[in-house]
């Protein structure tokens, strides 16, 4: 005799599961975020830049190096990341892909 499966999500994809919960998209801006605090973490780190540096290059504040550092403050700026890239001699390359 078989069981019924209980929980509908078995054998789902875990970005359906996302979807179906209302919080796909809260989810991967979090993810990217995630990610681009860590790639500029460790730039900063193998150039040696200080967070108090990394501010007074890139002409703004502590706390907005702060925010972007912040692996969950979403609230970042095209601008803000632009200018951390040039300071730590890379561009920024934003692009759009096909799901």
């Amino acid at each position: 005799m078989k069981k019924k499966i209980k929980n509908k999500h078995i054998g789902s994809s875990f970005d359906s599961f996302l979807k179906e919960e209302g919080i796909y998209e809260e989810v991967q801006i979090a993810a990217i975020k995630q990610a681009i605090a860590l790639c500029i973490k460790k730039e900063m780190e193998k150039q040696k830049i200080s967070q108090t540096e990394m501010a007074k290059k890139m002409r703004t504040s502590r706390a907005v190096v702060n925010r972007l550092l912040d692996p969950k403050n979403t609230s970042v700026t095209l601008l803000t990341l632009n200018k951390a890239a040039f300071v730590l001699g890379n561009e920024l390359d934003i692009s759009f892909k096909k799901r």
